[in-house]
């Protein structure tokens, strides 16, 4: 493709995109977002975990401590706050053990799958390989007892 080209599809590809921004609700933006936010932290669950206690730590640096002033609506407000963020570190905590349960568990399975696997092929290359063996046996005496006829004939040709 030509630079004007990829243009001119670049600029078709906004376009689209635009009209379809333009047709969708708050709730499917809300939607996206929540689905874009999931995928983040199943992603990168640590990630999101020591985002959760650097958010704490920031909380916790703007509580007031003895002899400071507001303390009375500074601590009404910073308990509010510390417990929303504890419990989005909790929910990130459990979704984290979650998907590590789920990534096990699935291991686990993958795991039965390829060791059933490979004692299939296992079984099967051993009858091959017992069949090889039986095969070449046959062939080796038959080719044993050939060299023997050919030989006594040999013989008998010369002693004759």
């Amino acid at each position: 493709m030509t630079t004007p080209e990829k243009r001119m599809e670049l600029k078709n590809k906004i376009e689209a995109a635009e009209q379809r921004n333009a047709g969708r609700s708050l709730g499917d933006h809300a939607r996206d977002a929540r689905e874009g936010v999931t995928s983040f932290v199943k992603e990168h669950p640590i990630t999101t975990v020591a985002g959760g206690l650097a958010i704490g730590v920031l909380i916790a640096s703007l509580v007031p401590g003895p002899g400071r002033r507001l303390r009375k609506k500074a601590t009404a407000r910073t308990a509010i706050l510390g417990g929303v963020v504890a419990d989005l570190v909790a929910k990130y905590g459990e979704q984290f053990i979650e998907g590590a349960s789920n990534a096990a568990k699935a291991g686990q399975h993958r795991a039965v799958d390829i060791g059933s696997a490979i004692g299939s092929t296992a079984r099967h290359l051993r009858h091959e390989a017992g069949d090889l063996a039986s095969d070449a046996g046959f062939r080796t005496r038959e080719a044993g007892e050939r060299a023997a006829r050919t030989f006594r004939n040999l013989r008998s040709r010369i002693t004759n």
